[in-house]
């Protein structure tokens, strides 16, 4: 083969294989050209703007932390107020009054933190479509139920004592708050946040 051969063939079927290539870009090209009925919804999505990113800060982050590490103690911390109410309900003694005491300034100082920190995260997050009623519901329930135990501290029975009804009453604001926190709680727990 001659020398001018061997340098054009190759060059001429590169130049084979490329034109049906060529060709197909060509075929995509016009395929896509968009037609005046096509041009409104293309207008329209050139036009929308892109979803905005949401960035969480740092803060946002350790308080969730928080939140999250604090939350771990409720449902303990519950069940420890409720046999320790029972207890003290069935046969009071100052010993089981002054735990009482202690696991409801727990529950309370637990309570206090989460507000805080679950509140502000609330705020910074209300820009978030993500979960948005996850999030509501298991705010709203847990600000319930804070009223619900500062109406619990209040009703609380003191060194004068209190009829039967005032303890009832107690107790009841006192259930009626943990129920409806630990619904608040598991929401968020099992919600798939």
């Amino acid at each position: 083969m001659a020398p001018t051969t061997r340098v054009l063939l190759p060059a001429f079927l590169l130049t084979l294989l490329a034109v049906p290539a060529r060709a197909q870009d060509l075929i995509a090209s016009v395929a896509t050209v968009p037609t005046a009925s096509d041009s409104a919804p293309a207008q329209e999505a050139a036009a929308a703007p892109p979803p905005r990113a949401l960035e969480y800060s740092d803060a946002y982050r350790t308080r969730l932390k928080i939140h999250k590490i604090a939350s771990f103690a409720t449902l303990p911390l519950f069940a420890t107020e409720i046999a320790l109410g029972q207890s003290l309900y069935d046969n009071p003694s100052d010993g089981k009054k002054g735990a009482h005491a202690a696991v409801g300034a727990g529950i309370g100082v637990l309570f206090g933190i989460n507000t805080v920190t679950g509140v502000w995260n609330l705020i910074e997050s209300r820009n978030d479509p993500n979960h948005r009623a996850l999030r509501w519901t298991h705010g709203l329930l847990m600000l319930g139920a804070d009223a619900g135990f500062v109406a619990t501290a209040a009703l609380a029975p003191g060194d004068e004592g209190f009829s039967q009804d005032s303890r009832g009453t107690h107790r009841a604001v006192a259930l009626t708050s943990i129920g409806v926190a630990s619904a608040g709680y598991l929401i968020m727990l099992f919600g798939g946040h």
